[in-house]
């Protein structure tokens, strides 16, 4: 598995690829992410180019992987940018079509790999014709803006609904890697880390982004080492994985374990929004 880590800060960068990171992930989208997540509890990054610098110089020999906006007038600038700061794989978020893929790709020219992050029902309909794109490396599917995009009350309704399985299917169709949303740590989770993980092995994942909740945020090494034994907790995800992966049996009652969470979480939120709303009342 590839875990990716999003940071800034250089010496987290050159901690976590000696412990298990694959892929330092520098997140310059900015563009739109307020308006569509700002009353979520969502962390929207504040990281600049100038980033992208800082950890190519921490992490010399880690994928360094950024992030740009989401495609416009400035986009090609973006990419020179990135690229002339050495980034491997550039992800292209909030594309609602293969076009805005396609013309991304030509830019970047086969300089760097190009993961385009499905996170659109655009993106989602447009997955045939996008996974025959030259220059697309791997995909990755955003949960959080999907589930808004497609009115959804949890995150994880997609991955519970089979959304997820038609997506992987296409993207394996064409023997491309691909990853799936963020996880946190072993046992941790309104939908445990490790019952998502029984997904990915089921679905054919190779990447996952670690989440917030797994760090805990931390704004320095000495605050990630208070706050966890880094090394163990990814130790934890790789048993977790090895597990499903040697149990086709326990693969099959993970998925049945997931729906359940899944449809209980969502009861329980939609009794707590209809709650709010007959309170809010007259």
């Amino acid at each position: 598995m590839n875990y990716m880590l999003i940071t800034n800060l250089p010496d987290i960068a050159r901690y976590v690829v000696k412990h298990g990171v694959s892929r330092v992930f520098v997140d310059l989208e900015f563009t739109g992410k307020l308006a569509r997540q700002g009353h979520l509890n969502t962390v929207i990054s504040r990281h600049t180019l100038s980033d992208v610098d800082t950890i190519r110089q921490a992490a010399p020999d880690a994928d360094l992987l950024v992030r740009i906006n989401p495609l416009d007038g400035n986009t090609q600038e973006e990419i020179e940018q990135v690229l002339r700061r050495g980034a491997d794989i550039i992800m292209l978020p909030m594309f609602a079509d293969a076009a805005a893929v396609r013309q991304v790709s030509q830019w970047i020219d086969g300089r760097a790999r190009l993961i385009p992050l499905l996170e659109t029902v655009g993106a989602t309909r447009s997955l045939a014709e996008i996974v025959e794109i030259a220059g697309v490396s791997e995909l990755h599917i955003g949960l959080n803006d999907l589930h808004l995009e497609l009115g959804c009350t949890f995150m994880f309704e997609p991955l519970a609904s089979g959304l997820i399985d038609e997506l992987a299917a296409i993207v394996c169709s064409q023997g491309l890697p691909f990853g799936i949303g963020g996880i946190a740590r072993v046992g941790e989770g309104q939908l445990p880390a490790e019952v998502i993980l029984g997904e990915h092995v089921r679905l054919g994942s190779s990447s996952v982004i670690l989440s917030r909740t797994f760090h805990r945020m931390a704004q320095s090494l000495d605050e990630l080492k208070s706050n966890m034994d880094f090394e163990h907790e990814i130790g934890r995800l790789n048993q977790a994985i090895a597990q499903f992966k040697a149990s086709p049996a326990l693969v099959d009652e993970n998925r049945l374990r997931l729906r359940r969470i899944v449809d209980d979480i969502v009861s329980q939120k939609q009794i707590a929004a209809a709650a709010a709303g007959s309170a809010s009342k007259p």
